[in-house]
């Protein structure tokens, strides 16, 4: 029996046949819901996008073995930018070019043995899911939470959108590489700020996340206590209010710094001698996107507005900048800088020969030679506060502050309300009609899905292409009756994304978004596993709109998954798998070469799943080669059952522990964090001890019936499709999956052989079993007949024997 990939699609074919992994939601019993995170359909799936869906597959097929229930279902996160351009490239249908890959990518997975319930398949961009998307706008519209305002965004004049910063790279779009713009426009957001609080707490109760990724979210949320302070500006009757953390550095504040899109700038600018320069200023900066603005490498600039604003603590001027590292969305867009304790003023105040006045002074016994001094300490220079911790003044301060009116606390964050409008065609419709007598008016809940129309011309304007189709644009006000028109702007593919696993449940329900009693039985989701690309975005919107459900009274669980796995990337020629870099594995040969299960097992054996593991070809010859050798322990004990002793052997008690050790370990691996590496390592050992007792014909047909069974049940969740055809060749009925996880036998696997290694003058010659009690005079006697042992021996004396019981025996001549 050679695997072959003639063996895959003879099982993938009795799967499908046999409805191998539907399940009926109703069922509860011992439930078990298993989501890796769906795929955008952009194009076929090379074996670096692999490792996700043979990773959940593996977790899957494991549970199912252990007696449970398992929910496995697949979808797609199909609208999206990518399609678009395509769309603009090729002259095909974003629809059409959609479809197309989720038909291939689905021949793909189905190909690699991942067994999903495809009765559950949803696709974000059909109007019976995008219905739902917009029923959970209007939802959040309704409470408030889903508003249009004007603000400053990144935007790519070559796809002609917005991006969020995180499709920024080195200030250039992660799309077409073009030089990303800063522009004003009027967009609509999810208000996620309001549950700010609620996420950063409910990071303690995400136990089972990696540490990493609990700290990537609690970073972005950025929750910061402070002071917003006064300043007065003089010659004009306004303050300019400013938020610090550092109040206890406020004597050192010797300027003040705008963001380029202050509120107050054009008061503070109207009679300036340099106001060209200033308004230029503004407008080279508002070309620079954000997420430049937050590496440290930034070059800091910035233009004097002319104007100063009095410190209310020194009673000093201080002059008032417009700076490019100033951000606008954190505190109020102005910020009282310190050089001599904030190492971005320190270098904007060297560049403009700004004074650097130090008010903090490290603590006894602390040095610092530098002028810049970023921890706190003692003030000094400090006036009533000099002397104090900082932890003293801050309190002191506060409370002078807020007695005399010039300063009040405050709680700030780094998250920002959620900028969901995209000014393209292929996404899900935003479901509000502007009236000119009503305004905004949402869309009646009768009347979803607003549908996309079809028929447009996919041509970057800057505006959605929607903006141009008459009869989608143009309706009547569901108001009033008058004419109005529809939004023209779509939703962001994230808020698709953000509520899928809830859908799952009850895909063709068309009457609610899902329904309320089996969600409530089937999550949260179990074991949820992807890259951490998706870290932040995705799981924060995530865990924002399963809150806002809670909050709804629509589910009874406030965070949508119990268990996070994030698996590292394939990497080749030191590299990220991409079409661009030419450096991507296609598995369509590898599968027509060696069978899908070598590809899957290479893919979980390459290193600890968890971490990036470089590809290379040899791999899979290694890993082919070790099922052949498996299955050649079947043909043993089915076809050669002759060349095997039928009575006990004195090898077999040790190949049993072997045996059962590893059925132990391998379950550890697995109810671990998945360290499936470390498992096919395990099961590879097993493999190798039994064919070196079958080499010594020391082991008999029972134990090695035994283990070839065993084996194929441990490998049967990475290799599914040679396991069936093991489990069919031994007699078996039914799937493989029906079969019980093997269970280890503690008694089996006490030690009753020790391995005893043979020096002669230190150097091992042989080595040999022995009962674990044997003495010493029986050891000697079994060594001393052993024939290497013999020839190092001959014509020489025996001086001693020096035995260490259990290990070796080391005979000096």
């Amino acid at each position: 029996m050679e695997y072959s990939k003639n063996i895959d699609n003879k099982w993938q074919k009795y799967w499908e046949d046999n409805n191998a992994f539907k399940i009926d939601v109703k069922d509860i019993n011992d439930k078990y819901y298993c989501l890796v995170m769906f795929p955008y359909p952009s194009s076929e799936l090379h074996v670096g996008h692999a490792r996700n869906y043979v990773i959940g597959d593996a977790v899957a097929r494991y549970k199912r073995m252990q007696g449970l229930n398992v929910l496995n279902p697949m979808g797609w996160d199909a609208f999206g930018l990518p399609a678009e351009n395509q769309a603009i490239k090729n002259k095909i249908h974003p629809k059409t070019w959609t479809f197309k890959n989720i038909e291939r990518i689905t021949q793909q997975l189905k190909g690699w043995g991942i067994g999903y319930d495809w009765d559950r398949e949803v696709t974000t961009c059909a109007p019976d899911y995008y219905k739902w998307t917009q029923w959970i706008f209007l939802k959040l519209y309704e409470k408030g939470l889903a508003y249009k305002k004007d603000a400053a965004v990144n935007w790519c004049e070559s796809c002609m959108t917005v991006l969020a910063n995180e499709q920024v790279i080195n200030g250039k779009c992660e799309r077409c590489s073009q030089d990303v713009q800063q522009r004003k426009l009027r967009q609509w957001f999810f208000k996620i700020t309001d549950y700010a609080d609620r996420l950063l707490d409910d990071i303690k109760l995400l136990e089972d996340w990696p540490v990493r990724v609990r700290s990537m979210q609690q970073n972005w949320i950025g929750r910061s206590e402070g002071v917003e302070i006064d300043f007065p500006v003089d010659g004009l009757d306004m303050n300019l209010t400013c938020f610090t953390t550092r109040v206890d550095t406020i004597y050192g504040a010797t300027f003040l710094a705008l963001s380029w899109d202050n509120a107050y700038i054009d008061e503070l600018i109207k009679d300036a001698e340099d106001k060209d320069k200033i308004i230029d200023f503004i407008a080279r900066t508002s070309n620079k996107p954000m997420s430049e603005r937050l590496m440290d490498s930034f070059d800091k600039e910035g233009v004097f507005t002319g104007k100063y604003a009095f410190n209310p603590m020194t009673g000093k001027k201080v002059p008032i900048w417009i700076a490019n590292y100033i951000l606008s969305g954190y505190g109020t867009g102005a910020i009282m800088c310190v050089p001599a304790h904030d190492k971005r003023d320190y270098d904007f105040a060297c560049k403009y020969d700004i004074p650097v006045v130090t008010v903090i002074k490290p603590a006894a016994g602390k040095n610092n030679e530098s002028e810049l001094f970023e921890d706190e300490g003692i003030l000094v220079n400090s006036g009533d506060y000099s002397g104090l911790t900082s932890v003293q003044a801050k309190q002191k301060l506060i409370a002078y502050m807020s007695d005399k009116k010039i300063g009040s606390k405050k709680i700030n964050y780094k998250l920002r309300d959620w900028l969901i409008s995209r000014q393209r065609y292929w996404g899900a419709p935003i479901p509000i009609i502007n009236c000119e007598v009503c305004g905004e008016v949402a869309v009646p809940e009768k009347d979803l899905p607003v549908r996309l129309p079809e028929d447009v011309e996919f041509l970057p304007t800057g505006q959605s292409p929607l903006t141009y189709v008459e009869t989608f644009l143009n309706v009547k006000c569901p108001k009033c009756g008058r004419p109005a028109k529809r939004e023209t702007d779509t939703m962001d593919t994230f808020v698709d994304s953000s509520w899928y696993f809830l859908r799952y449940i009850s895909p063709d329900d068309d009457t609610k978004i899902f329904s309320k009693e089996d969600v409530n039985n089937w999550l949260p989701v179990d074991q949820y596993i992807g890259g951490v690309e998706h870290a932040i975005l995705h799981l924060m919107y995530s865990r924002f709109i399963v809150k806002f459900l809670h909050d709804e009274k629509l589910i009874s669980f406030s965070e949508p998954f119990k268990r996070l796995f994030t698996q590292g990337m394939i990497v080749k020629d030191g590299m990220k798998m991409s079409k661009s870099k030419g450096n991507v594995v296609a598995p369509d040969y590898i599968i027509d070469k060696y069978g899908a299960d070598t590809m899957r097992l290479y893919i979980l054996f390459m290193g600890p799943p968890e971490k990036d593991a470089q590809w290379h070809d040899a791999g899979l010859q290694g890993c082919w080669r070790f099922l052949q050798r498996g299955v050649r322990l079947v043909e043993l004990v089915t076809e050669d059952e002759q060349s095997i002793s039928k009575s006990a052997m004195p090898g077999d008690k040790e190949l049993l522990r072997k045996m059962h050790m590893t059925i132990k370990d391998v379950t550890q691996d697995l109810d671990g964090n998945f360290q499936f590496n470390t498992a096919i390592s395990r099961i590879m050992e097993l493999v190798n001890h039994a064919h070196k007792c079958v080499a010594e014909k020391d082991v008999s047909f029972s134990v090695l019936a035994q283990v070839a069974s065993n084996l194929f049940l441990l490998l049967a969740p990475f290799t599914p499709h040679i396991s069936e055809e093991v489990n069919e060749v031994l007699g078996n009925k039914g799937s493989v999956f029906s079969s019980s996880w093997p269970v280890c036998d503690e008694n089996a696997m006490a030690v009753s052989r020790v391995e005893i290694a043979v020096l002669v003058n230190g150097k091992v010659r042989d080595r040999f079993f022995v009962d674990v009690d044997a003495s010493q005079e029986d050891v000697k006697s079994q060594a001393l007949s052993l024939d290497k042992v013999k020839e190092s021996l001959l014509g020489k004396t025996i001086k001693k024997c020096i035995y260490v019981k259990g290990k070796l025996l080391n005979i000096a001549i």
